[in-house]
């Protein structure tokens, strides 16, 4: 079942969706952009760009370690601003982080718990703009930031800004408790080349 933005209010409220901070006004408001769709919630561009370095090596997913580590030492951190915003030519491939974090608690004691998919915005898709493709899902009991993978595919380079409408969550209930025993490597990632907070 994917959660209305009505529903969206009671999982922030119940706390079952943590999104810190929250986005608001929860409903328009003159003048404010109401970052709520019918069944979304938009969320912002973070304030740094991790840029995989060219040619220098060859991805190998049959190899022990932990692809973070892997991008965090192969590429290059560009932090941006209103002053300093990032252009993403044609073809270019970047990594970013969303501005919030995230949480979706599981309760041990309850029969639902909730997971989300991550999608563009068809205003960003229509500029040739592809947000968070091939790996969306967002796993019950995560936490932290939302890395995104962005290319530009469209015929004109396109700024990154901090703080840009980027991304929105669909989120969706999980029926029966799953176990997470083996949490993500992503989990509690603080930039997007990185996994967590402790570089892992």
């Amino acid at each position: 079942m994917i959660l209305s933005n009505v529903e969206l209010h009671k999982a922030l409220d119940d706390k079952r969706l943590i999104i810190d901070p929250e986005p608001l006004p929860r409903f328009p408001a003159l003048g404010i952009h109401c970052p709520y769709d019918t069944h979304t919630v938009e969320l912002r561009l973070g304030n740094e760009i991790a840029i995989p370095n060219a040619g220098v090596f060859v991805y190998d997913h049959t190899q022990p370690g932990k692809l973070s580590e892997h991008i965090s030492r192969y590429s290059d951190k560009y932090v941006i601003s209103e002053r300093t915003p990032f252009k993403l030519d044609r073809d270019q491939f970047v990594l970013g982080i969303t501005h919030e974090r995230v949480h979706l608690p599981i309760d041990k004691n309850a029969d639902t718990c909730l997971a989300a998919r991550i999608e563009g915005k068809s205003s960003r898709a229509r500029c040739g703009l592809l947000i968070h493709f091939t790996a969306p899902t967002v796993h019950p009991g995560f936490e932290g930031r939302l890395v995104l993978e962005i290319i530009n595919l469209g015929p004109s380079p396109i700024l990154l800004t901090p703080d840009m409408y980027i991304a929105q969550p669909i989120v969706e209930e999980v029926k029966g408790i799953p176990n997470d025993e083996n949490p993500s490597e992503f989990q509690g990632q603080v930039s997007p080349a990185r996994g967590n907070s402790s570089g892992a």
